[in-house]
Order: structure tokens, then C-alpha cells, then sequence
């Protein structure tokens, strides 16, 4: 179910206007310079474009993100990933019951990636419910935020969308998840 990928140098030696990128879609951070979501980089199922997608990378790597978590239920992406030298980790969450088994290790994960000063991109397929209520849910677990209706308010905010029903239950999940070991803590920056 968790899985990482091994780094290798990159093929690609892009010059010019288009070294620097292109921002994935719906990008949004949860935790200013820390933590952001998007959409999986080059697009989701039927739009996805493998151009768009070595544009979105060369974007991460030019600003600095150091580490990425896909949430997708497939391996797609991964290759690519390695070979932009960009370390990655995919935790695939294709039923409820493996979103409620796994979040502990997913925000353990984020914790010690927060920690360690890494820049994470977090992605499912596309900007989902999901994906924000677990990014909810996660600034609640780590203690940035008292409530989960704060946590709500607060992400729905970051992302500018209501958070539907699937979001909302991920944060219910919270407090059945054993709390961080250690106080959670971030540059002075906090929320973007």
C-alpha cells in the first residue's frame, strides 16, 4: 500500500521559456512554503498530457519542492517522478476503510517531512473532497487547529471551495487517530 521511489538523474534538458515550468492546476497551499495540493501534475484522466506534466514538475523542482505524496489509487506519474529526480512516495487509498486505516501514516508522514523542512506536494487524481478533507483533517491532527469545524472553515478557505460530505467524514476520522508524539512546528510562516 506505501510505497517510495528510488532517484535517478533526469533525462530531460529543457532550456529556455519552459525551464522553469508551468504551475500544476488547482495548486493551494495548506501550509505556506511547506505544504500545498494540487491536482495530479499533467492533469487528470482524460486531460492528463504528458508535455503539461514535465512542465508541472520542472515547475516543483524550480521552487524548491523537495518530496511528493500521491494519494492515487494507481502508480501513474511514479516513473516520471524518478526520472526528475524528484523523491515520491505513493500511498494508494482506493477504499474508506483503507483511508481510515491508513491517515495515522499519512500524518506521521507529513509530521516528520514538516520536521525534516521539506517542501511536499500532495496529489490525487484531481482536487477532490478528499484530498482537502484529509488536508483538513491533518491541520487538525497536528494541533494547528482546536476543532474540526475550524479546520474545515480554514481549508475551505485556502482551497476556495466548500468541502462536501466526503470531506467532512475524513476529518471526523481525527480524533480516532493516535495524536503527533511531539508538538508539530513550522517556520514563522504558518497558514498561507
Amino acid at each position: 500500500m506505501l510505497s517510495s521511489g528510488n532517484v535517478r538523474r533526469s533525462s530531460f534538458g529543457v532550456r529556455g521559456r519552459w525551464a522553469a515550468g508551468i504551475t500544476p492546476r488547482n495548486l493551494s497551499w495548506i501550509i505556506a512554503d511547506h505544504i500545498a495540493i494540487s491536482e495530479r501534475p499533467g492533469g487528470y484522466a482524460p486531460n492528463h498530457r504528458k508535455v503539461r506534466r514535465q512542465e508541472e514538475i520542472l515547475w516543483l523542482k524550480a521552487q524548491g519542492f523537495s518530496r511528493i505524496l500521491s494519494l492515487l489509487p494507481s502508480p501513474h506519474n511514479l516513473h516520471v517522478y524518478d526520472e526528475f529526480n524528484m523523491p515520491w512516495v505513493h500511498f494508494a487509498i482506493t477504499t474508506t476503510e483503507e483511508l481510515r486505516v491508513g491517515l495515522g501514516q499519512i500524518y506521521n508522514l507529513l509530521a516528520t517531512w514538516l520536521k525534516d523542512g521539506d517542501k511536499v506536494l500532495v496529489h490525487e487524481e484531481e482536487l477532490s473532497d478528499q484530498l482537502i478533507g484529509i488536508m483538513a483533517g491533518f491541520l487538525l491532527w497536528a494541533g494547528f487547529l482546536p476543532t474540526g469545524p475550524e479546520a474545515i472553515t480554514v481549508t475551505e478557505r485556502l482551497v476556495s471551495r466548500k468541502l462536501n460530505n466526503a470531506g467532512r467524514s475524513v476529518v471526523a476520522m481525527v480524533p480516532n487517530i493516535a495524536p503527533p508524539e511531539a508538538p508539530i512546528k513550522v517556520g514563522h510562516k504558518g497558514f498561507s
